[in-house]
């Protein structure tokens, strides 16, 4: 259905809802309710998280696995804890950090193409998941993706691709840099990490299971364009394949960041400091230098798996090695208005009746605001 018959469909009912209403509250009723007639329940819920932007002919819908507490002075290396405290006093952090994660949906048009899977349950009930969630909110199932892109095979990247021993997503084919297939797949590697993460061959090799079953594991070449608009970018230190993923259409670029920042506030201004995640904290330490000098030059998009969600913005070069971030700033350009007004004619269709028929519907107050605040704003939208 377009949108102008569903936004006339829309007023129509709306204005019938609008006049059911209208009928049941007396002339008298009172339009300023007391205290106990205006208090509601807290909702204590996040809104659903994704974020879209257009990419030239691509749609870019970065969509949030939640998020995890990690230790920053636990974690982070080569850096003084006044110095590290100070740096995470600038962005409002402490050293106990609520750490995003990301993952990034591009949709060329022809396929859809999920970077990273999040965490899944490896994290337990209070940390990640949320990604199959947040997935569907954003209009998608995950019986839709074709392709996922690992950027590594670390559990809060791999982790979201199978619960229970099934796979999440059941259709999609599974890319990853070979050096990073090889070398998590092969338990015989575990000395090569410290014992604290030693556990990521488990993980890796219980995510990666019913794909490899079913022959949808395609390990890639370093640096392999893997289909038009989309090249990988080999950034090995972080882990042996860690890579990055640009992607470009109509001249724009995006380029997806993995795990090259875990801490933003401190390595953009120190990216000499590494995490105990690092396989390689030189090369990890040598790969952030490269890019971040590289982002700031160019004027493209940049994403990272662990910046404050949505993850997308800009690198800014501030003098003497240190860089700040502008993050993307938030807006509806490139989006289809039109769709959004009928998707919120549908909602209110379906969420205004079942409100009508609660027991606090009966509050005469409760309904004049409803009609007073509520109907007005909604009927503009069915006479547009």
């Amino acid at each position: 259905m377009n949108a102008s018959k569903y936004l006339n469909n829309g007023r129509k009912n709306l204005a019938a809802i609008a006049l059911a209403i209208g009928s049941t509250l007396p002339l008298a009723a009172t339009l300023v309710p007391t205290n106990a007639e205006a208090a509601a329940p807290q909702v204590r819920t996040q809104a659903p998280g994704y974020y879209r932007m257009m990419l030239g002919d691509f749609e870019v819908t970065a969509i949030s696995d939640g998020t995890v507490t990690i230790p920053l002075d636990k974690l982070l290396r080569h850096i003084s804890l006044p110095e590290m405290k100070n740096l995470l006093s600038r962005g409002n952090l402490g050293m106990q950090a609520e750490t995003s994660i990301n993952t990034f949906l591009i949709n060329t048009g022809t396929q859809l193409v999920l970077v990273d899977a999040g965490a899944g349950r490896l994290f337990g009930p209070s940390a990640g998941g949320q990604l199959v969630q947040n997935l569907r909110a954003a209009g998608y199932r995950p019986e839709d993706i074709d392709v996922v892109l690992l950027t590594h095979i670390h559990g809060d990247h791999s982790g979201g691709l199978t619960i229970d021993g099934k796979a999440v997503f059941p259709n999609a084919v599974i890319r990853v840099d070979k050096h990073e297939s090889e070398f998590w797949l092969d338990a015989g590697n575990e000395k090569m990490v410290e014992p604290a993460e030693r556990h990521s061959f488990a993980d890796a090799a219980a995510s990666l299971a019913p794909y490899l079953a079913s022959g949808r594991i395609q390990p890639f070449e370093s640096g392999s364009e893997l289909m038009p608009g989309i090249r990988a970018v080999p950034a090995p230190g972080h882990t042996p394949g860690h890579s990055l993923y640009e992607i470009e259409s109509r001249g724009q670029k995006l380029v997806l960041w993995g795990d090259l920042i875990h801490a933003k506030d401190v390595q953009l201004s120190r990216p000499d400091v590494t995490v105990q995640f690092d396989v390689s904290e030189t090369g990890a330490a040598a790969q952030r230098k490269k890019i971040l000098a590289a982002a700031a030059r160019s004027d493209a998009w940049v994403a990272g798996a662990h910046i404050a969600f949505p993850g997308i913005g800009r690198i800014r070069q501030e003098g003497n090695g240190r860089y700040a971030w502008a993050p993307v700033n938030y807006s509806l350009a490139g989006l289809d208005a039109g769709q959004h007004v009928a998707k919120a004619l549908d909602s209110a269709a379906k969420v205004i009746p079942p409100f009508l028929k609660r027991p606090e519907s009966r509050n005469y107050a409760a309904k004049a605001n409803f009609c007073f605040w509520v109907m007005p704003p909604m009927a503009m939208l069915g006479r547009s």
